[in-house]
């Protein structure tokens, strides 16, 4: 049987090696998943607890001349906007959901990654970047598809400003004047968002890392955390606009009905790009990447030192 390479240095190692049996035995053990799934949930929960504010004005920024062409609001000149008319508060609305969304996707998303990945060696004996793609996409979709709820419920209260209600009350009110399947709006868009985000995220940094040991003096460590989680959340940010956008038109229909009701992702992705043009579907792009690539430092950087605290291996 083929060899398989180690992720910190990239060497062959024999298939009946130490090393390689003891990465074999990953997810044998309780303590090790629970350690696993929990520092991939808390790292992705403080970084969404410190951006929050950014993903607020995302939303807004996205929600702008929804069917129609113009000038849009910055988002300096749209905080300064928001603070002055709703208050500081605002801009820490739905953070309840969002936090528990990122301990439930974020667990989820990055916790699913390894395994995903390390079955892939198993069956095709490989860790090119393929393989790293397809495990990052399988982990971001199954981890949307869980809490697309949640996430629906975030960018609801985030829009509605006069709501006093909690997220339970929220939830129930949707599902009750909505139906349980308003719950899941978007979740076309927002699957493929996830996929190619985490695909493009997790892969990025991961060969990132691959190819700073190799080619620089950088070794396991911050700074080898922080280069690597930069680049990746510039990738991202590049690949996952354009659906963020179409994910968050349809999860706010109901507060989108003066451009008419969007039947799919697709029909969504058409009546934006024919009624406010491509740069329609970059709205709020400035935004996305100024709430994700720091968010996606701090997630990496933060679960790479935690994992380390935690007696597991680098990602």
């Amino acid at each position: 049987m083929a060899g398989e390479s180690t992720p910190a240095t990239g060497k062959t190692l024999p298939s009946g090696s130490m090393e390689v049996r003891e990465r074999r035995k990953w997810g044998v053990s309780a303590s090790e998943a629970v350690s696993h799934f929990g520092t991939s949930g808390m790292s992705v929960a403080a970084a969404t607890a410190i951006t929050h504010p950014l993903d607020v004005l995302k939303v807004r920024l996205q929600m702008q001349l929804v069917g129609q062409r113009g000038p849009l609001v910055g988002i300096g000149r749209l905080s300064l906007q928001v603070v002055e008319s709703e208050g500081l508060k605002s801009l820490y609305l739905g953070l309840a959901p969002s936090l528990m969304r990122s301990v439930l996707y974020g667990g989820l998303r990055l916790g699913l990654y390894e395994p995903s990945k390390y079955l892939c060696e198993l069956a095709f004996e490989s860790t090119n970047i393929l393989v790293k793609i397809a495990s990052g996409a399988f982990s971001g979709a199954v981890a949307t598809a869980l809490t697309n709820p949640v996430e629906v419920l975030k960018v609801r209260m985030q829009m509605n400003t006069r709501s006093s209600l909690g997220p339970i009350h929220e939830m129930r009110r949707i599902a009750s004047e909505e139906g349980v399947r308003a719950l899941w709006k978007g979740v076309g868009p927002a699957l493929a968002r996830a996929g190619t985000l985490t695909a493009s995220q997790l892969a990025t940094y991961d060969e990132s890392k691959q190819a700073l040991i190799k080619y620089t003096p950088l070794e396991e460590g911050f700074h080898l955390h922080l280069i690597s989680s930069t680049i990746a959340g510039s990738v991202s940010t590049v690949m996952t606009a354009p659906m963020d956008m179409v994910k968050t038109r349809l999860m706010l229909q109901r507060e989108s009905n003066c451009a008419g009701l969007y039947r799919n992702g697709l029909h969504c992705a058409y009546q934006v790009l024919r009624t406010e043009g491509p740069s329609g579907l970059y709205k709020g792009g400035f935004a996305i990447f100024a709430r994700l690539a720091p968010q996606t430092m701090i997630t990496f950087v933060l679960c790479e030192k935690l994992r380390g605290l935690a007696g597991l291996k680098a990602i």
